[in-house]
Protein backbone atom coordinates (compact mmCIF):
# COMPACT_ATOMS: atom_id res chain seq x y z
CA UNK A 1 0.00 0.00 0.00
CA UNK A 2 1.40 3.42 -1.01
CA UNK A 3 2.32 5.73 1.79
CA UNK A 4 -0.07 8.66 2.25
CA UNK A 5 1.34 12.09 3.05
CA UNK A 6 -1.14 13.85 5.36
CA UNK A 7 -1.98 17.35 4.19
CA UNK A 8 -2.79 20.17 6.59
CA UNK A 9 -6.42 20.18 5.48
CA UNK A 10 -6.76 16.42 5.97
CA UNK A 11 -5.27 16.76 9.42
CA UNK A 12 -7.61 19.63 10.26
CA UNK A 13 -10.66 17.74 9.04
CA UNK A 14 -9.62 14.58 10.88
CA UNK A 15 -9.09 16.50 14.12
CA UNK A 16 -12.45 18.23 13.77
CA UNK A 17 -14.21 14.90 13.21
CA UNK A 18 -12.47 13.37 16.23
CA UNK A 19 -13.52 16.34 18.36
CA UNK A 20 -17.13 16.15 17.21
CA UNK A 21 -17.24 12.38 17.71
CA UNK A 22 -15.91 12.73 21.24
CA UNK A 23 -18.40 15.52 21.94
CA UNK A 24 -21.21 13.24 20.75
CA UNK A 25 -20.00 10.47 23.07
CA UNK A 26 -19.41 7.94 20.28
CA UNK A 27 -16.56 5.48 19.85
CA UNK A 28 -14.71 5.25 16.55
CA UNK A 29 -16.55 2.03 15.67
CA UNK A 30 -19.92 3.64 16.43
CA UNK A 31 -19.12 6.69 14.33
CA UNK A 32 -17.80 4.48 11.52
CA UNK A 33 -21.12 2.64 11.47
CA UNK A 34 -22.89 5.91 10.66
CA UNK A 35 -21.27 5.90 7.23
CA UNK A 36 -20.94 2.10 6.90
CA UNK A 37 -17.16 2.08 7.25
CA UNK A 38 -14.80 -0.13 9.23
CA UNK A 39 -13.21 1.25 12.38
CA UNK A 40 -9.78 1.05 10.74
CA UNK A 41 -11.00 3.28 7.91
CA UNK A 42 -12.41 5.76 10.41
CA UNK A 43 -9.15 5.77 12.35
CA UNK A 44 -7.32 6.63 9.12
CA UNK A 45 -9.80 9.44 8.49
CA UNK A 46 -9.25 10.99 11.92
CA UNK A 47 -5.47 10.76 11.56
CA UNK A 48 -5.44 12.52 8.19
CA UNK A 49 -4.53 9.37 6.27
CA UNK A 50 -7.83 8.96 4.40
CA UNK A 51 -10.43 11.01 2.57
CA UNK A 52 -14.22 11.07 2.81
CA UNK A 53 -16.85 11.76 0.14
CA UNK A 54 -19.09 14.84 0.47
CA UNK A 55 -22.14 12.62 0.95
CA UNK A 56 -20.51 10.57 3.69
CA UNK A 57 -19.26 13.71 5.42
CA UNK A 58 -22.74 15.21 5.49
CA UNK A 59 -24.15 11.91 6.77
CA UNK A 60 -21.49 11.70 9.45
CA UNK A 61 -21.98 15.28 10.61
CA UNK A 62 -25.72 14.72 10.83
CA UNK A 63 -25.11 11.63 12.97
CA UNK A 64 -22.77 13.63 15.19
CA UNK A 65 -25.39 16.28 15.76
CA UNK A 66 -23.86 19.03 13.62
CA UNK A 67 -26.68 21.11 12.17
CA UNK A 68 -25.23 24.59 11.66
CA UNK A 69 -24.90 25.05 7.91
CA UNK A 70 -21.92 27.41 8.18
CA UNK A 71 -19.99 24.78 10.15
CA UNK A 72 -20.96 22.06 7.67
CA UNK A 73 -19.91 24.24 4.72
CA UNK A 74 -16.52 24.95 6.34
CA UNK A 75 -15.82 21.24 6.77
CA UNK A 76 -16.98 20.45 3.25
CA UNK A 77 -14.53 23.08 2.02
CA UNK A 78 -11.73 21.42 4.01
CA UNK A 79 -12.62 18.13 2.36
CA UNK A 80 -12.76 19.68 -1.09
CA UNK A 81 -9.27 21.11 -0.87
CA UNK A 82 -7.40 18.36 0.93
CA UNK A 83 -6.34 16.10 -1.93
CA UNK A 84 -2.72 15.80 -3.04
CA UNK A 85 -3.18 15.34 -6.77
CA UNK A 86 -0.84 17.67 -8.64
CA UNK A 87 0.65 19.16 -5.48
CA UNK A 88 4.03 17.47 -5.63
CA UNK A 89 5.14 18.05 -9.21
CA UNK A 90 8.01 20.06 -10.67
CA UNK A 91 10.59 21.16 -8.09
CA UNK A 92 8.09 20.28 -5.34
CA UNK A 93 8.53 16.62 -6.26
CA UNK A 94 12.06 16.85 -4.80
CA UNK A 95 10.69 17.06 -1.25
CA UNK A 96 10.85 13.56 0.16
CA UNK A 97 7.64 11.91 1.33
CA UNK A 98 8.25 12.55 5.02
CA UNK A 99 9.20 16.20 4.50
CA UNK A 100 6.13 17.04 2.39
CA UNK A 101 3.94 17.19 5.47
CA UNK A 102 6.11 19.99 6.92
CA UNK A 103 5.99 21.96 3.65
CA UNK A 104 2.20 21.66 3.55
CA UNK A 105 1.83 22.62 7.22
CA UNK A 106 4.05 25.69 6.72
CA UNK A 107 1.75 26.87 3.93
CA UNK A 108 -1.28 26.77 6.24
CA UNK A 109 0.27 28.00 9.50
CA UNK A 110 -0.48 31.27 11.21
CA UNK A 111 2.51 30.81 13.55
CA UNK A 112 5.86 29.05 13.08
CA UNK A 113 8.47 29.05 15.83
CA UNK A 114 11.90 27.55 15.19
CA UNK A 115 14.87 26.79 17.43
CA UNK A 116 18.08 25.87 15.61
CA UNK A 117 21.61 25.27 16.78
CA UNK A 118 24.01 24.19 14.05
CA UNK A 119 22.69 25.53 10.73
CA UNK A 120 20.46 28.45 9.73
CA UNK A 121 16.89 27.14 9.29
CA UNK A 122 15.75 26.42 5.74
CA UNK A 123 13.23 29.26 5.94
CA UNK A 124 16.15 31.68 6.47
CA UNK A 125 18.65 30.35 3.94
CA UNK A 126 19.82 32.35 0.94
CA UNK A 127 20.49 30.76 -2.44
CA UNK A 128 24.29 30.77 -2.19
CA UNK A 129 24.26 29.16 1.25
CA UNK A 130 21.74 26.50 0.23
CA UNK A 131 23.84 25.72 -2.83
CA UNK A 132 26.95 25.30 -0.67
CA UNK A 133 24.98 23.08 1.72
CA UNK A 134 23.74 20.76 -1.04
CA UNK A 135 26.81 20.74 -3.29
CA UNK A 136 28.48 17.91 -1.41
CA UNK A 137 25.83 15.48 -2.67
CA UNK A 138 24.32 17.05 -5.81
CA UNK A 139 25.56 18.65 -9.03
CA UNK A 140 24.24 20.27 -12.18
CA UNK A 141 20.49 20.60 -12.81
CA UNK A 142 19.70 18.39 -9.83
CA UNK A 143 21.51 20.81 -7.52
CA UNK A 144 19.76 23.79 -9.12
CA UNK A 145 16.34 22.22 -8.64
CA UNK A 146 16.98 21.29 -5.02
CA UNK A 147 18.13 24.81 -4.23
CA UNK A 148 15.01 26.27 -5.83
CA UNK A 149 12.78 23.79 -3.98
CA UNK A 150 14.17 24.95 -0.66
CA UNK A 151 13.90 28.64 -1.54
CA UNK A 152 10.29 28.13 -2.69
CA UNK A 153 9.26 27.52 0.91
CA UNK A 154 10.00 31.16 1.70
CA UNK A 155 7.08 32.27 -0.49
CA UNK A 156 4.94 32.00 2.64
CA UNK A 157 6.45 35.27 3.89
CA UNK A 158 4.87 37.21 1.05
CA UNK A 159 1.44 35.63 0.57
CA UNK A 160 -1.77 37.54 1.31
CA UNK A 161 -2.09 36.23 4.87
CA UNK A 162 1.46 35.33 5.92
CA UNK A 163 2.30 33.44 9.09
CA UNK A 164 4.16 34.96 11.99
CA UNK A 165 7.60 33.31 11.86
CA UNK A 166 9.86 33.48 14.91
CA UNK A 167 13.38 32.07 15.18
CA UNK A 168 15.88 31.52 17.98
CA UNK A 169 19.22 30.49 16.54
CA UNK A 170 22.44 29.66 18.31
CA UNK A 171 25.61 31.59 17.59
CA UNK A 172 26.96 28.28 16.35
CA UNK A 173 24.67 28.46 13.30
CA UNK A 174 26.39 31.72 12.35
CA UNK A 175 29.94 30.52 12.81
CA UNK A 176 29.80 26.95 11.47
CA UNK A 177 31.24 27.46 7.97
CA UNK A 178 29.30 25.49 5.38
CA UNK A 179 30.74 27.62 2.62
CA UNK A 180 33.53 30.14 1.94
CA UNK A 181 33.56 33.44 3.89
CA UNK A 182 31.72 35.38 1.19
CA UNK A 183 28.86 32.88 1.26
CA UNK A 184 28.65 33.00 5.03
CA UNK A 185 28.51 36.81 4.95
CA UNK A 186 25.80 36.71 2.29
CA UNK A 187 23.83 34.28 4.41
CA UNK A 188 24.00 36.48 7.50
CA UNK A 189 23.11 39.59 5.48
CA UNK A 190 20.15 37.69 4.08
CA UNK A 191 18.92 36.84 7.57
CA UNK A 192 19.25 40.48 8.60
CA UNK A 193 17.09 41.44 5.64
CA UNK A 194 14.42 38.85 6.45
CA UNK A 195 14.39 39.98 10.09
CA UNK A 196 13.08 43.37 8.98
CA UNK A 197 9.89 41.85 7.54
CA UNK A 198 6.90 42.65 9.76
CA UNK A 199 6.01 38.98 10.17
CA UNK A 200 9.54 37.68 10.92
CA UNK A 201 11.19 37.79 14.34
CA UNK A 202 14.79 36.64 14.66
CA UNK A 203 16.75 36.29 17.90
CA UNK A 204 20.31 35.09 18.43
CA UNK A 205 21.43 33.10 21.44
CA UNK A 206 25.13 33.87 22.00
CA UNK A 207 27.55 31.29 23.33
CA UNK A 208 28.09 33.30 26.51
CA UNK A 209 24.39 33.28 27.42
CA UNK A 210 23.50 30.70 30.02
CA UNK A 211 20.36 28.70 29.29
CA UNK A 212 18.36 26.29 31.40
CA UNK A 213 17.12 24.16 28.52
CA UNK A 214 18.91 21.53 26.45
CA UNK A 215 16.47 22.14 23.57
CA UNK A 216 18.83 24.61 21.90
CA UNK A 217 21.14 21.66 21.32
CA UNK A 218 18.58 19.58 19.45
CA UNK A 219 16.38 22.18 17.81
CA UNK A 220 12.69 21.93 16.97
CA UNK A 221 9.85 23.66 15.13
CA UNK A 222 6.45 24.50 16.63
CA UNK A 223 3.63 24.94 14.11
CA UNK A 224 0.11 26.26 14.63
CA UNK A 225 -2.55 25.83 11.97
CA UNK A 226 -5.86 27.66 12.50
CA UNK A 227 -9.08 25.68 12.09
CA UNK A 228 -12.37 26.85 10.57
CA UNK A 229 -14.21 24.47 12.89
CA UNK A 230 -14.77 24.26 16.64
CA UNK A 231 -11.90 21.96 17.66
CA UNK A 232 -9.33 24.75 17.82
CA UNK A 233 -6.02 25.03 15.98
CA UNK A 234 -3.73 22.15 15.12
CA UNK A 235 -0.46 22.34 17.04
CA UNK A 236 2.52 20.27 15.99
CA UNK A 237 6.13 19.93 17.04
CA UNK A 238 8.56 18.93 14.30
CA UNK A 239 11.98 17.46 15.02
CA UNK A 240 14.59 15.88 12.81
CA UNK A 241 17.96 14.19 12.87
CA UNK A 242 20.03 12.15 10.42
CA UNK A 243 17.83 9.11 10.94
CA UNK A 244 14.26 10.43 11.02
CA UNK A 245 11.75 13.24 10.87
CA UNK A 246 9.05 13.33 13.55
CA UNK A 247 5.70 15.12 13.75
CA UNK A 248 4.45 15.26 17.33
CA UNK A 249 0.93 16.38 18.23
CA UNK A 250 0.81 14.97 21.74
CA UNK A 251 -0.36 17.85 23.92
CA UNK A 252 2.16 17.14 26.68
CA UNK A 253 5.10 17.09 24.25
CA UNK A 254 3.98 20.27 22.52
CA UNK A 255 3.52 21.96 25.91
CA UNK A 256 7.03 20.96 27.03
CA UNK A 257 8.56 22.39 23.85
CA UNK A 258 6.39 25.49 24.13
CA UNK A 259 7.89 26.08 27.59
CA UNK A 260 11.38 25.47 26.20
CA UNK A 261 10.68 28.01 23.47
CA UNK A 262 9.63 30.62 26.02
CA UNK A 263 12.81 30.08 28.03
CA UNK A 264 15.09 30.27 25.01
CA UNK A 265 13.36 33.32 23.53
CA UNK A 266 13.56 35.00 26.91
CA UNK A 267 17.28 34.27 27.19
CA UNK A 268 18.14 35.27 23.61
CA UNK A 269 19.06 38.78 22.49
CA UNK A 270 16.30 41.23 21.64
CA UNK A 271 15.37 41.64 17.97
CA UNK A 272 17.42 44.81 17.53
CA UNK A 273 20.38 43.48 19.52
CA UNK A 274 20.24 40.30 17.44
CA UNK A 275 20.55 42.33 14.24
CA UNK A 276 23.55 44.11 15.74
CA UNK A 277 25.11 40.78 16.66
CA UNK A 278 24.49 39.46 13.13
CA UNK A 279 26.15 42.52 11.60
CA UNK A 280 29.19 42.05 13.83
CA UNK A 281 29.58 38.39 12.82
CA UNK A 282 29.06 39.28 9.14
CA UNK A 283 31.91 41.81 9.38
CA UNK A 284 34.21 39.04 10.59
CA UNK A 285 33.71 37.27 7.26
CA UNK A 286 35.11 40.22 5.26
Amino acid sequence: MAKVTPTAKKLLLGREIAYLRDRAGLSQSEAAALIEKRQSQFTALESGQASITPGDLRLLLDGLGVTEEQHISALLELRRGNHQRGRWTGIRSLYNEDFRTLVDLEEHCDLIRTVECEVPPGLLQCEAFTRALYSYAHTGPDLDDRVQARLARQAIYHKADPPQAAFVISESALRRQYGPPEVMREQIDYMIGLSTLPNVRLQVLPFKTRVQSASIRDGFVLLRIPSPGVAGPLEFAYTENEAELRYLDDKRTVAILDTAWARLAGAALSFEDSRGFLRAVADEYC
